[in-house]
């Protein structure tokens, strides 16, 4: 994030703890914060799409971030939350659910002081990192939102929003 800013210039996240690891999404993105719910479990969807929420009406694929950053899924506790966000996923804002094990704060972090994504020593794939910051004595990663969701999303998304619509046509057309 070094140049992308005028100097000083903070920005906040909110963070989330998945495992012992603190990471951080930007505010900006985050549309809201629900604790955990039932879902409906797509047939043949890959392991990391948990399934649907309902959000207001609207159908919304649920990501679990463990299971998306390589990490075995785990039971969902009283802490585990969602985090519903608009993020860019190819040429389009799409809104998804990101399962957290507990959303920790909200908390600004100067740009400028946002470090690169080391090459070395990670155990994500270094493209979902957009960097590290430093919160007191700790770390904070940073993701880099349109990366974890990528293209396999938006044509999963696109699937999910096309067996939506057939299902309510057809649901439609059985209750007349």
């Amino acid at each position: 994030m070094k140049g992308d800013a005028q100097p000083g210039r903070e920005m906040q996240f909110v963070t989330l703890g998945i495992g012992q690891e603190v990471f951080g999404v930007p505010v900006s993105a985050v549309l809201e914060i629900l604790d955990m719910r039932p879902m409906f479990r797509l047939p043949e969807a890959p392991p990391y799409l948990a399934g649907l929420i309902d959000v207001r009406g609207r159908g919304v694929p649920a990501i679990d971030l463990r299971v998306k950053l390589g990490l075995p899924p785990i039971p969902a506790t009283e802490n585990t939350r969602i985090l519903v966000l608009e993020v860019a996923v190819g040429e389009r804002q799409v809104i998804l659910g990101l399962i957290a094990d507990r959303v920790i704060e909200v908390i600004s972090l100067v740009l400028d002081d946002i470090e690169p994504t080391p090459e070395i020593g990670l155990r994500w794939r270094s493209d979902y990192i957009h960097g590290i910051g430093r919160r007191n004595d700790s770390f904070v990663i940073i993701f880099n939102l349109p990366n974890l969701f990528s293209r396999d999303e938006e044509m999963l998304i696109d699937k999910t929003g096309a067996a939506r619509s057939e299902a309510f046509s057809t649901a439609g057309q059985t209750a007349a």
